[in-house]
């Protein structure tokens, strides 16, 4: 799959092209986030086309009166290709290339362009190039242009029935190597996965908790992670600037500590085909202790966000955890609101930027890890001196008082 990501200087020039069934102002929405997906890969938006119909033409995606106006508006712009809002199934995307003689794309690709580009480890290309190969598979189909279904004889008449012609030995070849190359990046990860949960049974069996960082991309997760931790992640203003997971140590001023993971962003529409190469990460969220929420204030389209990251964390499962919901960017919104989220047991205002309210989101941490654990206070002999170590690590240990016949604590365990 070649992508559209330019490592030279030639710029696609795309069409965006989008239905609306219903709802104007999330199809609006949608298809303005498509703009930015597209500048993000690389290309050029020299046009949008939009269409209200009940349902999707289940043909051409849009009516085949928009097709005219969308050839027309190529013609007039010179554009190179044209990009859907939805994925597109096999045949309309085939037809709409016989019909407009032009490169014919859709949101799931883009967004998989973008993912090759950004993924840096040796998993995150693993599931990048599977989710890939798994898209490309729906769409091989032995009736395009260059896959001719008619087989030739020597006399050079039409093929019998059930004659295969070169097309269709292609097609079938081309669907064995798509097919291995799968089950190889299935074992591939499967060996990844099996690392994960070991590194999580690992994390579990230390007692040191979890917060999964979640939030729709580009809301300033890494920010929050690097502003806590020192973790000297990348911090780009881009949609899916990381997709690799990271995890840091939180230590807080109670001498406890946490580990906080960074997730890949959510967006509209996620492709299915990334969600389930990247169930293994996005589930960094449902083993978590703790759920940090981070909002882009500054984002008109906030509570649509909002509303999509709690779809996608109900779609994996994460219920039933305490909530830190992080209004970040307040320094960028002129009149600063009292923002809520019904869903979160707790709510900071704050400015990654500038640390504004990172202070309480340490204090509502060392709150929780606290609400798990048992006052207790305690005279230890010295033979068991020891288990104060572990107390330290574990729990928190206020004060200690060395005694005659032992030492005297007050401690969370």
């Amino acid at each position: 799959m070649r992508s559209m990501i330019n490592t030279e200087k030639i710029i696609e020039k795309v069409i965006l092209v989008a239905v609306c069934e219903g709802d104007e102002v999330e199809a609006k929405d949608s298809i303005d986030e498509l703009a930015e997906l597209c500048e993000t890969a690389g290309a050029q938006v020299v046009g949008q086309i939009m269409q209200n119909l009940e349902r999707r033409n289940p043909g051409t995606y849009v009516g085949t009166g928009k097709v005219e106006e969308i050839a027309d508006l190529i013609w007039e712009t010179g554009a190179t290709g044209i990009v859907c809002d939805d994925e597109l199934t096999p045949a309309q995307m085939r037809n709409l290339a016989d019909a407009l003689d032009t490169k014919v794309m859709d949101r799931t690709l883009i967004i998989l362009d973008i993912f090759a580009a950004r993924a840096g480890t040796a998993e995150g290309k693993i599931q990048v190039e599977l989710a890939q190969l798994r898209y490309e598979m729906t769409r091989l189909t032995g009736f395009g242009k260059n896959m001719s279904r008619v087989g030739g004889t020597a006399a050079g008449g039409g093929g019998a029935i059930g004659t295969r012609g070169p097309g269709e030995k292609k097609l079938e070849m081309d669907k064995r190597l798509i097919a291995g190359r799968i089950s190889q990046l299935k074992k591939e990860l499967a060996d990844v996965v099996s690392h994960r949960e070991l590194t999580r049974a690992k994390r579990q069996k230390n007692g040191v908790p979890v917060a999964a960082i979640v939030g729709y991309t580009n809301a300033g997760k890494s920010s929050l992670l690097n502003k806590l931790t020192d973790a000297n992640i990348l911090e780009w203003d881009a949609l899916f600037a990381t997709l690799d997971p990271t995890t840091r140590e939180l230590f807080l001023d109670n001498d406890q500590k946490v580990l906080l993971t960074d997730t890949v962003g959510f967006i509209r529409k996620l492709p299915h085909h990334l969600v389930d190469a990247f169930k293994s990460t996005l589930e960094e969220a449902k083993y978590a202790d703790y759920i940090i929420h981070v909002v882009d204030v500054s984002n008109p389209q906030m509570d649509r966000q909002m509303e999509i990251v709690y779809e996608t964390l109900d779609k994996l499962g994460v219920n039933d955890k305490p909530v830190i919901t992080i209004f970040n960017k307040v320094d960028k919104v002129l009149d600063e609101h009292d923002y809520h989220d019904l869903r979160a047991d707790y709510t900071v205002h704050t400015s990654v930027k500038t640390g504004k309210g990172l202070d309480r989101v340490r204090e509502i941490l060392a709150e929780l890890l606290r609400d798990g654990k048992e006052y207790v206070e305690k005279l230890i002999p010295y033979s068991e001196a020891g288990s104060i170590a572990k107390i330290r690590e574990n729990g928190e240990l206020i004060s200690e008082e060395y005694r005659e016949d032992g030492i005297f604590i007050k401690a969370y365990i």
